[in-house]
């Protein structure tokens, strides 16, 4: 059990390392050279093909492995945690949909402050939360209705990344936005939805 475990961690960590790298902005850069405009269509969705096919082993492995069963939570209750996971899936496409301008790589490689880079531009789900997607990732993570220890260890790991993710993402829109975003931390909270404020 404890190899199986190993290669998951392994799959894990190889998946993060491909998510992050293609993710980080010298890469972004590298890519727009090459691309050009065109990047801006092709990259979220060969970015996101990628991410499946190197998370594909990571739940292959996971579904031969499980490991022990902890628990698994009988009906009706699973049917109420599975629609908590929907409810999450739903939060991080609205985040996709809510904020199209945060994802263009033109805007993300551009100077701070300048005309290219943007306003924050505070609509949709963002008026109520500053990060949906780490939100639904703690969701969807979580409220899995049965739980074994491999897929513990994994959704341990996982949340430690998806919350250092979020953090970085932070400092990004920091650096983009500047007193624009320092303003809005203080009124939006992170991961908490606040309804209520001025957005």
């Amino acid at each position: 059990m404890v190899s199986s475990t190993i290669i998951l961690v392994f799959c894990l960590v190889t998946f993060a390392v491909i998510h992050s790298f293609l993710a980080s902005l010298p890469f972004k850069r590298f890519i727009m050279q090459i691309l050009g405009s065109r990047v801006e269509t092709l990259f979220r969705p060969v970015y996101s093909l990628i991410a499946l096919i190197t998370i594909l082993p990571l739940i292959y492995l996971l579904y031969k492995n499980p490991g022990p069963i902890f628990y698994i939570v009988p009906s009706p209750w699973r049917w109420f945690m599975v629609g908590g996971q929907l409810i999450g899936a739903i939060i991080g496409a609205r985040g996709l949909m809510d904020a199209p301008h945060r994802f263009k790589i033109s805007g993300q490689l551009s100077a701070p402050n300048t005309p290219e880079a943007g306003s924050l531009d505070i609509r949709g789900i963002y008026r109520w939360i500053r990060d949906p997607f780490l939100l639904s990732g703690l969701i969807i993570i979580w409220l899995t209705p049965f739980m074994t220890f491999n897929l513990l260890i994994i959704y341990i790991l996982s949340t430690i990344y998806i919350y250092l993710g979020s953090l970085h993402v932070e400092k990004r829109l920091l650096s983009r936005f500047g007193d624009e975003y320092r303003e809005y931390q203080k009124k939006v909270h992170r991961i908490i939805p606040h309804f209520g404020g001025d957005y």
